[in-house]
């Protein structure tokens, strides 16, 4: 969240951030990983950033990735890298060198946590595996997270997000009756699985407050994925039943507890949609008093279990009437009724528009270096008297090499150039 402070007051705001006291080695990369630290960065954590200079930081696919705020492209204009690393701090260091993995050794030295996202066994190979990372600092936190984690049958198998989806079952259970699995159109499991790093990090400062104890966090993001099936595990180790079935799964409709209508149906305009859940006999009746046709009034929908038992007819009739309805007055209409509705909002509608969004101030301004003023992503929670603060876009390539290696290492003018001229950074 953007913060208005007076004059002098930059470093009140800062002491106010709860994690104003640590500091994050960052070696994440893309949004499991990246979006992970970024919410530790907001919260007041230093987070230096470490990227390759051989490869100009492309460890990280999304930068210099669209989308673009304007015609000009390079590998600091991209959006994405720009909005999952905001408030960083970001260095060069070459891990091919002996003096860069001298440098990244006191870099570590330095910070609380060591976060990565790589596969399995690339942290090793640079020789920065967890016992190494021991070996620099007894009480470092290691996070690591990958598909599968560090152990198992899987762990030398390599994953995207989509992949993750599928291995942890989450696809399976997204589709219509006796179709394919839909899935999703975007990356489902980098965003949770940024949240279970996140909190994964946090638990493990926590413990080390109390204890001086660090340790090594392996985070396996399908495992993590298979944790939010809760109810669909429950139902098949009890009653047998797959999530996929005749009839099922049925992805616009709520089975725990059963309701009907419930579901997204068509309204007035191109490609306009409304959300209707009716979770007992009230709300139906009161959406049936919206409706205020006869079909609404029939008997055989006057209880839950005859709406279910013909809720395909049901479905039909309530389509066939939104279809000629503004989406936003009807769903005032409903929701003014008692019943749960919204429209199906388009990104415009749900950022640009919705005051609920502005007032929340969930998409900060951002400045960044090269793009200048853009929005990014906020956190969707806030916190009364350590709030969050986004104010500063993501670091250039090598950006803050001169502030860390030469303020928080100790190197001088010198010897940084020396190292850049070398190749090290």
């Amino acid at each position: 969240m953007t913060t208005v402070t007076e004059p002098g007051d930059e470093a009140l705001t800062a002491a106010r951030r709860p994690l104003e006291h640590i500091r994050i080695c960052d070696l994440t990369g893309q949004l499991a990983g990246a979006g992970s630290t970024k919410a530790l960065a907001a919260l007041g954590a230093e987070v230096i950033r470490v990227e390759d200079p051989v490869r100009k930081g492309r460890w990280d696919i999304l930068r210099g990735a669209p989308p673009f705020v304007d015609s000009r492209r390079g590998l600091d204009l991209g959006g994405g890298f720009n909005n999952h690393n905001t408030e960083k701090k970001g260095v060069t260091i070459n891990l091919r060198t002996p003096r860069g993995k001298a440098l990244l050794r006191d870099l570590i030295r330095q910070c609380d946590v060591v976060a990565e996202n790589f596969a399995a066994g690339v942290m090793e190979r640079l020789g920065f595996g967890w016992e190494e990372l021991q070996k620099i600092r007894t009480d470092i936190i290691y996070v690591s997270h990958c598909g599968f984690g560090h152990t198992g049958p899987y762990s030398r198998y390599k994953t995207w997000g989509p992949i993750v989806q599928a291995m942890s079952g989450l696809t399976f259970t997204s589709g219509l009756p006796e179709q394919e699995p839909a899935g999703w159109g975007f990356s489902y499991m980098d965003h949770t699985g940024g949240y279970y790093m996140a909190i994964a990090m946090l638990l493990a400062i926590a413990h080390r407050n109390r204890t001086g104890e660090g340790q090594w966090v392996d985070l396996s993001c399908t495992e993590a994925g298979a944790t939010l099936h809760g109810p669909a595990i429950l139902d098949h180790s009890v009653n047998g039943r797959p999530m996929r079935r005749a009839e099922s799964p049925e992805s616009n409709r709520q089975n725990w507890p059963a309701m009907a209508p419930h579901g997204v149906y068509p309204a007035k305009g191109e490609d306009r949609w409304v959300a209707i859940a009716c979770r007992d006999d009230a709300d139906w009746h009161a959406c049936a008093e919206v409706i205020d046709l006869s079909w609404a009034r029939d008997n055989r929908f006057a209880e839950r279990g005859s709406r279910i038992a013909k809720r395909e007819a049901l479905d039909a009739l309530l389509a066939d009437w939104t279809r000629g309805e503004e989406p936003f007055a009807l769903a005032d209409a409903l929701a003014g009724a008692g019943v749960p509705a919204a429209v199906v909002k388009s990104p415009e509608e749900r950022i640009d528009l919705d005051a609920n969004t502005a007032e929340w101030e969930l998409f900060p301004v951002a400045e960044h270096r090269e793009m200048g003023r853009v929005r990014v992503d906020g956190l969707g929670v806030h916190l009364s008297e350590t709030d969050w603060q986004i104010d500063r876009g993501a670091p250039c390539l090598g950006e803050h090499n001169e502030q860390v290696f030469g303020d928080l290492l100790g190197l001088s003018s010198d010897e940084i150039e020396e190292m850049r001229a070398a190749g090290d950074i």
